[in-house]
């Protein structure tokens, strides 16, 4: 817990095959405000309250507290959420010294893949798998809470490998 940094892209080819696990992830959020967010997630049969600060950097770190909670609480917790749940399937995929997550969205944010990399510091190299198209690190649409509120289906011809205008 702490400082989170991370970068993040567009996925453009295959990346299941390099896959060393899968899980299916639905979090909603409690607060979805602008430099604060509040999510309970269901991650398989876990789950967790996550809270996340501000953005800095362009949106490469901010801070983040996460703790497990009770599935009972989770699912307690859910009716407290704005409306819209981000639905997804997370793929890990191992590149020389770090581990790249995937996530493949479903329902309204259906078609939309993106990958994240965690790192200990901004400037830290790490190696691209082929899998890895335009960099959106610091887009809001593409933040979990935004595509909550805005989903990838009302972006209006964008597809998800070219980051084309909306």
């Amino acid at each position: 817990m702490g400082l989170e940094i991370e970068r993040k892209f567009l996925v453009k080819g295959d990346y299941k095959t390099q896959a060393t696990s899968s899980t299916r992830i639905k979090q909603g959020y409690i607060c979805s405000e602008r430099g604060r967010t509040v999510r309970v997630r269901l991650r398989d049969t876990k789950a967790y309250l996550t809270i996340k600060g501000p953005s800095r950097d362009n949106g490469l770190s901010r801070y983040e507290f996460e703790k497990e909670i009770t599935f009972d609480e989770a699912l307690s917790l859910f009716a407290l959420c704005e409306p819209g749940i981000v639905d997804k399937v997370r793929w890990l995929v191992p590149a020389g010294n770090h581990t790249f997550e995937v996530d493949e969205f479903f329902g309204e944010n259906a078609g939309l893949v993106v990958a994240e990399v965690e790192l200990s510091r901004a400037d830290e190299f790490f190696i691209k798998p082929d899998f890895i198209g335009k960099e959106v690190t610091g887009d809001r649409r593409y933040y979990n809470s935004q595509l909550r509120k805005n989903p990838f289906k009302n972006w209006n011809g964008q597809t998800a490998s070219d980051g084309s205008a909306e």
